[in-house]
């Protein structure tokens, strides 16, 4: 990669959840296309690894600590990211959690409300924060990544509040889509399905036997793949093309990546 060429050659990006999984693919997709990626996240580490990596091949890189659903952060952090980048063409949200999977008589306002500070009001932030930067750059684009449960699949046992929570990104998105379309910004939504990521570190499985339905899916049940989840990567190509110029006609709309698993289960 060639530091200011490619197809996002002179776009600045950033990416909520940037330090690992769907965000770090992602933003190491937009760089290596040209774009000067910010990286938000609450752990350093990760972010550094990925900031060290892009630059290392050439990109631009830096990153921002923030615990998303918390204003006072996220102020500071877009503080920080316009006094460094100057401007905001491409916003992509994927800082999310699974949380608490529990019978929604079991799961407590607490740990609910920690899904939602995260998923939800992480989301509102960072879009109330970062839609002033899209209008004065002229426009630009948004893809919240969602997922399958909150849009075709309701069948994973005790997760409602996880549910709720990406239902509400896509509706979301969906008004967002049209209020945002005289600025000139795209807003679209990525729903990945089973994906290799470290989500699974912060989900937290209680009872969830007692909402279960008893119902057996198909061997495999990713059938473009023979059952295997997605990488990473193969949700940022998703997420690269809703930020390119060959989606400039595309604003509202739900890109399902998940091989075809929503339609079984």
């Amino acid at each position: 990669m060639t530091e200011g060429t490619g197809e996002l050659a002179g776009q600045v990006a950033l990416v909520t959840g940037g330090g690992s999984g769907i965000g770090a693919a992602t933003a190491r997709l937009l760089a290596s296309r040209g774009a000067k990626v910010g990286l938000l996240d609450h752990v350093e580490t990760g972010m550094a690894s990925v900031r060290d990596d892009i630059i290392a091949k050439g990109g631009e890189a830096f990153t921002l600590m923030a615990d998303v659903g918390n204003e006072m952060q996220m102020r500071a952090a877009f503080e920080a990211f316009a006094a460094k980048a100057g401007r905001l063409d491409t916003l992509v949200l994927c800082a999310g959690i699974n949380g608490v999977w529990a019978p929604i008589d079991d799961i407590t306002p607490a740990e609910w409300d920690r899904t939602m500070h995260v998923n939800l009001r992480g989301t509102y932030l960072a879009l109330h924060l970062g839609v002033p930067m899209l209008k004065a750059a002229g426009g630009g684009t948004v893809t919240i990544v969602s997922s399958i449960n909150g849009q075709r699949t309701f069948s994973t046992a005790g997760a409602a509040c996880y549910s709720a929570s990406k239902a509400a990104q896509l509706a979301l998105a969906t008004q967002l889509s049209l209020e945002l379309s005289h600025a000139r910004i795209r807003v679209n939504t990525v729903c990945p399905g089973s994906t290799v990521t470290g989500i699974g570190l912060n989900t937290f499985r209680r009872n969830t036997d007692l909402s279960r339905i008893p119902v057996e899916f198909p061997a495999g049940d990713v059938p473009i793949t023979g059952g295997k989840p997605a990488l990473a990567e193969d949700i940022a190509d998703g997420i690269a093309f809703l930020a390119s110029s060959a989606a400039r006609h595309i604003t509202g709309a739900v890109l399902n990546i998940d091989g075809g698993q929503s339609l079984l289960r």
